[in-house]
């Protein structure tokens, strides 16, 4: 081989060591290219998070209203109070909740300018890489005999194989960016996958949020419809609403005793619980009331014993477990329910249904139809007072009531 040959082959193992040296600098300017972007979308993030305190905050004192409020709800001007306190709060909980997707939104903006950055930075590496090793292989009879006797001094020699050092460090340090770089690549991916998943139930939970809202205000024009603004008329409906919650309480006792004690032995034995547990008895939707919520407006009348299921006027109802049917009467638009018993003490109830199509006595198994759910106002098995079409669903343990929530699937 020349000398000249040599040289040349040197001026290109330069060539791509500045071509190494350079992939660096420009995934540096690749980054300032995107400086501004990333500030801006950083700086929306930081207000977003500051709204979100002010909401929480403001949410914070409408429970402080509510509950001042729960100690006149036996007036007709605590009951709007409290109505009026509970729209607003629903409306901030849209709120809240549209500003974490748009949240969720700029955070999705964030990885994907990231994955941009990276996918073009593993091509650049990648490129980078091929071309030197092919050059490289491509001059690979050069022997080292070869360049030392071709050099004018040994200091000239130490210099190129310092050189050739220094590009294959090059090389190195571009595969551990690359590798680096694809595994970051795979991170972001799958971040973005869990922020389009977060997304979508985000979604689903301002849909319900707004329902929410929806429900409230209709809550307080029923209650406003009922009472025609009255006082002593909201008394006198108040009153109804704690004797049909007294007699449903009593009757749910005594029949659960009786029901038990007139079974036989062998047909105490299909009471045996499903091992898996309770299901939903409609469809696993938004809970508008919980158990002994704080926040159940007539509180001081009593504790809520169950949980209120959104579910729409004429849902289907199913058995939550296998049992015998204590109880399943309707009676105009008073509340209705059914009742059934289980094995090892346990029961569950399913409050303003609108129509039934079991009888008592009857056995049903675990997903059985037993009837359909209701709650508008003023319709069949709705009951006084009823906060829209929902399931009313309690659990009840030796007769008492207990979370329901304890018991269903989540």
């Amino acid at each position: 081989m020349t000398n000249k040959k040599i040289k040349i082959f040197f001026v290109i193992l330069c060539i791509l060591g500045v071509s190494l040296n350079t992939s660096a600098v420009a995934r540096s300017m690749t980054d300032d290219q995107t400086t501004a972007e990333i500030n801006q979308l950083n700086e929306q993030i930081r207000s977003n998070k500051n709204k979100m305190q002010d909401i929480e905050s403001q949410k914070a004192q409408y429970a402080k209203n509510i509950a001042a409020a729960q100690a006149q709800a036996d007036t007709l001007q605590g009951q709007m109070a409290i109505l009026d306190n509970r729209i607003a709060a629903a409306q901030l909980d849209i709120d809240s909740t549209q500003n974490q997707i748009d949240q969720t939104n700029l955070q999705i903006k964030q990885i994907n300018i990231d994955i941009g950055n990276k996918q073009a930075a593993i091509e650049k590496d990648k490129n980078d890489i091929a071309i030197t090793i092919k050059l490289i292989y491509k001059e690979k009879d050069v022997s080292v005999l070869e360049v030392l006797l071709m050099n004018n001094s040994l200091t000239d020699f130490l210099d190129r194989i310092k050189y050739l050092e220094d590009v294959n460090k090059g090389i190195e340090d571009s595969l551990d960016n690359l590798k680096n770089d694809e595994a970051n690549l795979e991170k972001g991916k799958a971040d973005l996958a869990q922020k389009n998943k977060d997304l979508q139930a985000l979604a689903v939970t301002l849909a319900q949020n707004k329902d929410a809202l929806e429900s409230d205000k209709l809550d307080k024009a029923d209650v406003l419809a009922e009472t025609q603004n009255s006082q002593a008329k909201y008394r006198g409906l108040i009153a109804q609403l704690k004797e049909q919650q007294d007699q449903a309480n009593t009757e749910i006792t005594n029949l659960e005793k009786t029901l038990r004690d007139k079974l036989a032995s062998s047909d105490k034995n299909k009471l045996a619980l499903n091992p898996n547990g309770l299901v939903w008895p409609v469809p696993q939707n938004y809970i508008t009331t919980y158990f002994h919520d704080p926040d159940y407006p007539f509180r001081y009348l009593f504790e809520h014993p169950g949980v209120d299921i959104r579910a729409g006027q004429g849902t289907t109802i199913v058995a939550a477990d296998s049992g015998y049917v204590a109880h399943a009467q309707m009676n105009g638009t008073k509340y209705a329910y059914i009742m059934i018993i289980h094995g090892n003490g346990l029961s569950t109830v399913y409050g303003h249904v609108s129509k039934i199509f079991v009888k008592e006595d009857d056995y049903v198994a675990q997903g059985d139809t037993i009837g359909l759910s209701g709650g508008t106002p003023g319709t069949l098995g709705s009951g006084p007072f009823t906060t829209g079409p929902h399931l009313h669903f309690e659990v009840r343990q030796d007769g008492v009531p207990v979370n329901p929530l304890e018991y269903l699937p989540q």
